[in-house]
């Protein structure tokens, strides 16, 4: 059940993230680019769940998903969400973020074997610096993004940005318990790119997409 509530959630935010990559061709707006990274990060993180609760856990699937959706997908959004005020600052701090992230999650040794069919514990796998540290800062910073934008935002299209809140809280603490070693199943992903493709979908239906408000 895992594995198939894993993979319809990869479906989901990978189609929800072609949608906001052609958008992004067309308008150019660069809130839209960091969002479509997002949610591509949110379903390679889905498919790696897929695959280890499938397949068995091993070093590489374990590595997959703790980078793309522990370290990528909450602080990619939050960036879209300030790009969307203007904040052109966070472009090169994210991409900063971004190359420290993937830098690590590839370098960093892993302190005992992955496998079996349940979710590896970060505690018992990863070092709290860098990568556990970097995955809560992160998480923390961009779930205060898009929750700081959306209080200021939310009345334009109510609706939909309480989904998009609601994705991102069940993503976000999914990826938190996640890094903290705390049992993470494929709910979290599931429930969280349904609210994510139902926020966006409602808030793209007139001329374009706006997260969240």
């Amino acid at each position: 059940m895992e594995a198939l509530l894993a993979f319809a959630a990869a479906l989901l935010a990978l189609r929800l993230a072609g949608r906001l990559a052609g958008r992004w061709r067309i308008r150019r707006a660069p809130e839209l680019a960091a969002w479509s990274a997002s949610l591509l990060a949110y379903a390679v993180a889905a498919a790696a769940l897929a695959w280890g609760a499938s397949a068995g856990w091993n070093e590489t699937a374990f590595r997959v998903y703790y980078l793309f959706g522990g370290l990528l997908t909450a602080p990619l959004l939050g960036a879209g969400s300030l790009l969307l005020l203007g904040r052109r600052w966070v472009i090169p701090v994210v991409l900063v973020y971004s190359g420290l992230a993937v830098g690590a999650s590839i370098a960093e040794p892993l302190s005992a074997g992955v496998g079996g069919s349940a979710i590896p514990e970060a505690q018992e796998h990863l070092d709290y610096f860098p990568l556990r540290i970097l995955a809560i800062v992160g998480n923390l910073a961009g779930t205060f993004a898009v929750a700081g934008v959306a209080v200021a935002t939310i009345r334009r299209r109510p609706l939909g940005t309480a989904l998009i809140l609601a994705g991102v809280g069940v993503a976000a603490a999914g990826s938190a318990l996640a890094g903290l070693g705390v049992a993470q199943t494929a709910a979290f992903l599931a429930i969280g790119s349904a609210f994510l493709y139902g926020g966006f979908t409602i808030s793209s239906g007139n001329r374009q997409v706006s997260l969240p408000g």
